[in-house]
């Protein structure tokens, strides 16, 4: 009788040990990667966002230039600027794809009447699908006059 439950328990250990598959996650996965520089002058420096993307189905960007699909959120400002990025993958073909993005962000200002701001960018990229990806926040750039 002991083998038989020796059996029972190997079966039953290898049932429990096996696991689904996870499915491949449909939204756009994005990682802060660095920012050119932490400190402008009004209306002179650019600053670049690099940000790395995954996408398993790679429907990252779009050959129209009026599609918009990377949202920037500047914490002074109520409504976030949309930016264009080209498409990702060759003839829009639908592969897993992984990379580095450098965006260029509009040129920097004050708003008030101080001698510096201080802000910080979230961003988000949408796929062709419509999913945004999730949030990454930028450190914070110090804007002088």
């Amino acid at each position: 009788m002991r083998p038989i439950h020796l059996v029972y328990i190997v079966i039953t250990t290898l049932l429990l040990s096996c696991k689904k598959d996870e499915a491949d996650p449909v939204a756009p996965i994005i990682k802060f990667v660095s920012i050119t520089t932490t400190q402008v002058e009004s209306f002179n420096n650019e600053v670049k966002v690099v940000f790395s993307y995954e996408d398993y189905q790679g429907d990252l960007g779009n050959e129209d230039p009026d599609i918009l699909s990377v949202r920037v959120k500047d914490s002074r400002l109520a409504s976030p600027d949309l930016y264009h990025i080209p498409p990702m993958t060759p003839n829009s073909q639908e592969l897993r794809i992984k990379g580095e993005y450098e965006l260029a962000l509009e040129t920097l200002f004050l708003i008030g009447n101080g001698n510096s701001e201080t802000a910080t960018f979230t961003i988000e990229v949408r796929d062709r699908a419509g999913n945004w990806s999730n949030s990454i926040q930028t450190p914070a750039v110090t804007i002088t006059p």
